[in-house]
């Protein structure tokens, strides 16, 4: 059962935009657009208030849905390059969001309910700036490093470079599937990494659950996934 939390907001940017996959944001899948997913996983989980920025005339023209606004963004603002930091401090800015943000981006289908609550949770109890999802990555990673001048510069402890694959520390990414932080530091911060970020919780999350749609390869793999996941559940129950 989701536990009862203080007030949050949850923010779901949608960009017409995909050279990966067009259309992705609104895409059917299995049987439900894209960014429904997200919709339904914030107001299970207990959103105060869900804020949509979009260029999607189909999203925009959508029939509504109780305590979810949807935004029409700018056009200077659904660029390829625009980055999502950019996105955020117009819209806290314009429409005086406050209290505490979840991002929760619609190429996540897999996250739940539950994993919001729970990076809500580690968010409101522990001392960190920033709250992101993780999942667990390849540790090889720890060998690399890059070219500056022909000398090897090591992306991390040089000791790595030289130790076997299982000696290595493990490694965790940023899935993208949610990130929780405050309105107010956002802004006095910049965005994301700006000199005020001094702490970042992490939420792990299962690789299958952190599956990020790009392309088409992925979109079928979240179908499989999700598919998979209710057939698990019906036979559970």
């Amino acid at each position: 059962m989701l536990k009862t939390i203080k007030p949050w907001t949850a923010i779901i940017p949608l960009r017409a935009g995909s050279k990966g996959l067009p259309n992705k944001n609104i895409l059917p899948l299995n049987g439900r657009a894209l960014y429904l997913y997200a919709v339904n996983a914030a107001l299970a989980a207990g959103a105060s208030r869900i804020v949509i920025t979009t260029d999607i005339a189909e999203v925009l023209n959508a029939p509504s849905i109780n305590t979810v606004d949807c935004i029409v963004r700018p056009q200077h603002l659904c660029g390829d390059t625009v980055d999502m930091a950019t996105v955020l401090l117009h819209l806290i800015q314009t429409r005086n969001l406050s209290g505490t943000l979840a991002l929760l981006q619609a190429t996540s289908p897999l996250r739940t309910a539950a994993h919001i609550q729970a990076g809500l949770t580690l968010f409101n109890t522990q001392n960190y700036d920033l709250v992101m999802g993780v999942t667990p990555a390849e540790r090889s990673v720890l060998k690399w490093g890059f070219l500056q001048n022909n000398q090897f510069m090591p992306l991390s402890n040089p000791q790595y470079c030289f130790s076997n694959r299982q000696q290595l520390p493990e490694v965790v990414r940023p899935n993208g599937a949610l990130y929780v932080f405050n309105a107010a530091w956002f802004i006095n911060n910049g965005g994301f990494t700006g000199s005020n970020l001094t702490r970042i919780g992490a939420l792990s999350m299962d690789e299958k659950d952190s599956l990020d749609i790009d392309n088409a390869a992925d979109f079928a793999a979240c179908a499989t996934a999700l598919l998979n996941k209710q057939q698990a559940s019906a036979t559970d129950t």
